[in-house]
C-alpha cells in the first residue's frame, strides 16, 4: 500500500534509533523520499529535535513515511496527538511495517485501527523490556552479568576530570568526548560551591 504525495507534495521520512542501536536498521531503505529527518534518542525519550524539525516542515499534501507507529511516538496518547495534529493538517501519515496510512479521514474504523495499532505497539515495547529486565536478573544470578561498558578508558576519565578541573566548559568537553552531559557530571560531578 504506498501513499503518492498530492500533487506539489513532498514525501517526507522521519527514522528514530534508539541510543542502543549501532544504526538506522535501514528503516526506510529503498523508499522514494524528498526530505528525511533522523533522530537518535530512545522512545521515551522527550528530546527528540529531528521530529520537531520534521513536524514544522510538513506541509499541507505531505506525506509523513515512518517505518513502524513505535519509531514515531513514546505511547499510545502521543501516537494519536501526532498523527490527528498532522492529518487535520492536511498531511499523511504512512506507516510502512503496519502497511497502515492516516489521512484524515475521520472515520470510526480508522481511529479504532490507529489505537489498536499503537496498543499493540506500546504492549510490545514493554514485553521487550520485560525480557531484557529478566534476561538481566537471571544473568545477575549466574554471575555473568557485567552491566553497561564504561563509557570512558581509566586514562579518558582522567583527562576528562583534569580538563573539567582547569575550568574548561563542560558541554564543549561532551562533545569532544562523545558522551551526554549526564554521563559527565557522572565522571566530573559538580563541587558543592558551584562550578
Amino acid at each position: 500500500m504506498v501513499a503518492a504525495a498530492r500533487r506539489g507534495g513532498k514525501r517526507v521520512g522521519y527514522i528514530r534509533v534508539s541510543s542502543m542501536d549501532q544504526n538506522d536498521l535501514r528503516q526506510l531503505d529503498g523508499i522514494e523520499l524528498h526530505k528525511t529527518f533522523k533522530d537518535k534518542a530512545s522512545g521515551k525519550d522527550t528530546q527528540r529535535p529531528q521530529l520537531q524539525a520534521c513536524l514544522e516542515y510538513l506541509r499541507d499534501g505531505d506525506v509523513l513515511v515512518v517505518h513502524a507507529m513505535d519509531r514515531l511516538a513514546r505511547n499510545l496518547d502521543d501516537l494519536r496527538r501526532i498523527v490527528t495534529d498532522l492529518t487535520h493538517r492536511g498531511v499523511q501519515v504512512q506507516f510502512m511495517k503496519e502497511q497502515l496510512i492516516f489521512n484524515g479521514e475521520d472515520s470510526a474504523m480508522s481511529k479504532l485501527l490507529l489505537s489498536v495499532m499503537g496498543a499493540f505497539a506500546e504492549f510490545e515495547r514493554s514485553l521487550l523490556r520485560e525480557r531484557q529486565r529478566e534476561g538481566i536478573a537471571i544473568a545477575k544470578k549466574k554471575g555473568v552479568y557485567k552491566g553497561r561498558k564504561r563509557s570512558l578508558t581509566p586514562e579518558r576519565a582522567q583527562e576528562l576530570k583534569a580538563r573539567v578541573a582547569g575550568g574548561e566548559k563542560r558541554a564543549v568537553l561532551a562533545r569532544e568526548f562523545g558522551i551526554s552531559r549526564e554521563t559527565l557530571y557522572q565522571y566530573a560531578p559538580v563541587a558543592h560551591h558551584g562550578e
